[in-house]
């Protein structure tokens, strides 16, 4: 027995023009690469039509992604999305290319602003040192960003369904690996260092990426769906790395020497 489809806000469509009703996906993927980043969706400039846009975009990111948690990714199709949020798959691909896209869309939001926090980090301070508190930092506004397109629940339920379909778990790890270039890159511009030739950069980003994974995993995994909560796993968890690479593990010294 499925659950039962999600009832969801039904705004007006958009009136920008866009692909024929049909069952052909666009071929434009819109997903980031190294040498473009991902950006927020650009938030309303405050007239009627843009605040409808807004509105039903943010009603097609909700609708997939309690239609994918309920009844599966591979299960939902674009058209039950639609009708869900009661507009034409036309209209679903004025704003998305693809399932995959709205899957990610709301991580895309926060990767997003933990780059543009990083951006900011001061110059004086280390390269772990910026990524820890850039990363600190935007989960001051994370969260209500999440919550104002998705609950924090149905985010954490979104991250679980991603780890449990395969398709996107590859799609997951081809975007980390995008996004772990990204910030090499910017790391290396902020030291003044060529990531082409000096492995710094991609070395301390796979070592953060690699805690911020296991984070996350722990968070998804719990009951404590807050932002608090991932705040503090990711705390804790940031502030091992320089004593689990160089630290004594055995508080004494090893046996054999």
């Amino acid at each position: 027995m499925t659950p039962s489809t999600p009832q969801v806000t039904r705004p007006e469509s958009a009136g920008a023009s866009g692909p024929d009703d049909g069952n052909t996906t666009p071929s434009a993927s819109g997903a980031p690469s190294p040498d473009r980043p991902a950006r927020p969706a650009a938030a309303p400039s405050g007239g009627l039509r843009e605040r409808k846009k807004q509105r039903t975009r943010d009603a097609l990111i909700r609708s997939a992604l309690e239609l994918f948690t309920a009844h599966g990714y591979e299960e939902t199709t674009i058209d039950e999305i639609a009708e869900a949020v009661d507009v034409s798959q036309r209209t679903f691909f004025r704003y998305f290319a693809s399932k995959e896209e709205v899957v990610f869309a709301v991580h895309e939001m926060v990767e997003a602003r933990f780059a543009e926090e990083l951006e900011r980090r001061p110059e004086d301070e280390a390269p772990l040192e910026a990524l820890h508190n850039a990363v600190m930092s935007s989960w001051d506004d994370i969260g209500g960003a999440i919550q104002s397109v998705i609950p924090l629940e149905l985010h954490m339920r979104t991250y679980q369904m991603i780890e449990s379909t395969p398709a996107l778990v590859s799609a997951h790890w081809r975007r980390y690996a995008i996004l772990e270039e990204q910030i090499a890159r910017l790391i290396a511009r902020r030291e003044g260092v060529d990531v082409a030739t000096d492995p710094r950069p991609r070395v301390v980003v796979a070592a953060f990426s690699g805690v911020m994974r296991v984070a996350g995993k722990v968070w998804g995994e719990g009951e404590d769906v807050s932002v608090e909560s991932i705040r503090e796993i990711t705390e804790e968890y940031l502030a091992q790395i320089v004593p689990a690479v160089s630290g004594e593990w055995r508080g004494g010294e090893r046996r054999g020497r």
